[in-house]
């Protein structure tokens, strides 16, 4: 299987999902956005897209971000959505895909960086693939936004600080807010690249920012090993 990657910057990494991939021995491709690198012209070949995340959003101008064509990666999700292949939208990935579907990506009700439990819904716990994560699972976190919902989206986990954590657009395509491939690698870019004093700070002002020490030090091969028994779940 040919599993192609969106990388928006080079401090959100793809961790257990490009370990996964890695492991299973699927053929690996990127689109390293931060680089300029274009997008494949087609999809052709491609059985798995993952898109990252990423600082931006959906409608980022690209005043900010030269490097980042919205547009682009919205039609070629599209042709992925079209082709049916397998797709899974990780944080500013997942707010992609629910616009690529014709939904509105909007502000979370409360900013989550560190690790936070999330709860499966109803429809989560039925859900062939997701019900591998059980009724609740710590997990990695690290955003302001959250995916839209279209009128067939299936909302299938939620946390105490964003009610989109998890969802299934189609039964191939899925949205993750929550981060399920943080490491010890992937946390040391996302503090580096907040700063540690700032998110200090941000522990002592918001419910669902954790101390840089506590992200550092929580085990997260569990998490991973989660994430590895979806990705099989899903993909056989």
């Amino acid at each position: 299987m040919k599993v192609h990657f969106v990388l928006h910057e080079t401090f959100e990494v793809p961790g257990a999902y490009l370990k996964w991939a890695q492991e299973r021995g699927h053929q690996v491709t990127t689109t390293k956005v931060y680089e300029k690198e274009l997008l494949p012209k087609t999809i052709d070949g491609i059985d798995f897209l993952i898109v990252m995340g990423g600082p931006q959003s959906p409608d980022e101008d690209r005043e900010n971000f030269p490097y980042y064509d919205p547009k682009a990666e919205l039609a070629f999700m599209k042709e992925a959505i079209a082709a049916d292949i397998y797709i899974v939208g990780v944080c500013l990935g997942a707010q992609l895909l629910s616009v690529a579907y014709g939904a509105e990506y909007e502000h979370s009700p409360e900013r989550e960086i560190g690790v936070f439990p999330i709860t499966l819904t109803e429809a989560g716990l039925k859900d062939n693939h997701v019900k591998v994560f059980g009724q609740t699972l710590n997990i990695g976190h690290w955003h302001g936004d959250m995916p839209g919902l279209t009128e067939d989206a299936v909302v299938l986990a939620t946390s105490q600080g964003c009610p989109r954590q998890i969802i299934r657009f189609s039964p191939k395509h899925y949205a993750f807010q929550a981060h399920l491939e943080f490491d010890p690698e992937a946390v040391d870019l996302l503090i580096a690249a907040d700063g540690e004093e700032v998110l200090e700070e941000q522990s002592k002002k918001l419910t669902y920012v954790q101390k840089p020490e506590a992200i550092r030090n929580y085990d997260y091969r569990e998490m991973n090993a989660k994430l590895y028994a979806f990705l099989d779940s899903l993909t056989n």
